[in-house]
């Protein structure tokens, strides 16, 4: 399995260099060369099989030869021996037509940890052996700080430094990176929103002074190996409703677009999704771009679900090149021209590619509150405000097919919004319930690419 960029101009990699890479040398987000396909038999063979077996079928084929499928299932076991359901990814049935998909059991009560805790694992074995010193950088808009600081605190050969928006994450999610006193942990709070703390990281990987002065990698999903593990639950869910033999829609709630890439990516392999809603909050940029083809940014609005406060979503490039006939040169110079402006149209190739699988939902306030009080009052269900707007969305295209909504975060993380809509505050787990205890650690920087990168330059061990 050999991997290429989206624009077209940086060499392929194996698995393994990918993973420590992250972002591509020439700005673009690596893909498979071509994608592998799970025939209707090995599909059908995954019913019963537990979360890790499930994995370790649909992630071999990406690994290729740097791992033996007993290595990959030993680092699986490991990831996802640390989730407090035996089940890891639980489905929990809401009627007689509509599934939540629990993705918050891990450490951090989040999904970012399904992915992150196997990714740490990843940077461990491949640095094994060797001098390298890994500097991960990272922005986040909430749980995927918490999940890779998590995955990596302590770890030997890496330093993380994660950028999230001043006040503009929860106080849990917050907590759950600045109480980690681990000395290879950074945290940096910047006086902007997560669009510019991304277009900070990204800067710095595309920066050769300063790329060149350190061994750089990325946690968020611009990491290949983080989209791979996320594949996995699709496959568990829908093989327990039914798949192959039955199709399966999802409603994802989205900011990035990496988690409902990993649904595409699961289709690709052969499951049989019949859609993916992708569900916005008012930042609606995916559902514009979606619906008429305007991917345009305009001012991010502050809202109760803040990891999907986003306006520039890395993952779509992924799925612009695949649907634009993986030209990355005329790639390049699409997004080289959103960069510039803003906004872009998409190609009619771009567009009639995306209505084939996806519809997108814009989802207001008043819309997610009533489907946290639906939820309460009809499945006895406790949501979080980004599931409920995942929820909402899924309601709108109720039909014969099983749809499954991605409960993305433990509403305990989202107490205040949570009790607003429905009359109850949920209550943290007891593994974390000790966390408002904790000494907090992070300091505070200007948006500024020299602030940030000197920051960073006088922490991090050079190559």
């Amino acid at each position: 399995m050999r991997y290429v960029s989206t624009r077209g101009r940086a060499a392929a990699l194996d698995f393994r260099e990918v993973t420590l890479a992250g972002l591509a040398s020439d700005a673009g987000l690596y893909v498979p060369e071509v994608w592998p396909t799970l025939t209707r038999d090995e599909i059908a063979a995954m019913a019963g099989l537990s979360y890790v077996d499930t994995a370790v079928t649909v992630m071999a084929p990406f690994v290729g030869e740097t791992m033996t499928r007993n290595e990959l299932r030993a680092l699986c076991e490991q990831a996802y021996g640390r989730f407090s359901h035996a089940a890891v990814t639980p489905l929990v049935q809401l009627d007689h037509d509509q599934w939540l998909l629990e993705l918050f059991h891990g450490p951090t009560l989040a999904f970012k940890d399904v992915a992150l805790q196997l990714l740490g694992l990843l940077f461990e074995r491949f640095l094994t052996g060797s001098s390298d010193h890994l500097t991960i950088v990272g922005a986040t808009s909430g749980d995927t700080g918490s999940a890779a600081i998590d995955a990596v605190a302590g770890r030997a050969g890496v330093d993380i430094f994660m950028l999230h928006p001043e006040g503009r994450v929860s106080d849990v999610q917050r907590r759950q990176m600045t109480t980690v006193g681990a000395p290879n942990v950074h945290n940096i709070a910047i006086r902007g929103d997560f669009d510019q703390a991304q277009a900070l990281v990204k800067a710095m990987f595309n920066d050769p002074a300063f790329a060149g002065r350190f061994r750089l990698s990325a946690v968020n999903s611009i990491n290949w190996a983080r989209l791979m593990a996320q594949v996995v639950y699709y496959f568990y869910a829908a093989v327990r409703l039914g798949a192959p033999d039955r199709a399966v829609a999802f409603s994802v709630p989205t900011g990035n677009f990496g988690d409902v890439f990993a649904g595409y990516v699961a289709a690709k392999m052969g499951l049989p999704v019949e859609r993916l809603i992708v569900a916005t909050n008012v930042n609606d940029i995916l559902a514009r771009a979606l619906t008429s083809g305007d991917y345009s940014s305009r001012q991010v609005v502050q809202t109760p679900t803040p990891s999907m406060d986003i306006q520039v979503s890395s993952n779509f490039e992924r799925l612009l090149f695949d649907l634009g006939h993986r030209d990355g040169h005329a790639l390049a110079e699409q997004m080289r021209g959103f960069e510039g402006s803003r906004a872009m149209r998409l190609t009619n190739a771009q567009s009639e590619g995306a209505a084939a699988l996806f519809a997108a939902e814009r989802v207001d306030l008043d819309d997610m509150a009533l489907a946290m009080r639906w939820a309460h009052e009809h499945a006895c269900q406790t949501l979080d405000p980004h599931t409920a707007i995942a929820l909402a969305a899924a309601q709108r295209h109720a039909g014969a097919t099983p749809m499954v909504t991605l409960a993305t975060a433990h509403p305990a993380k989202f107490g205040d919004a949570v009790e607003r809509a429905t009359g109850t505050r949920p209550n943290l787990p007891s593994r974390v319930g000790d966390l408002f205890d904790r000494e907090e650690r992070f300091d505070v920087l200007d948006t500024s690419y020299a602030a940030v990168s000197e920051y960073i330059a006088e922490r991090a061990v050079a190559r």
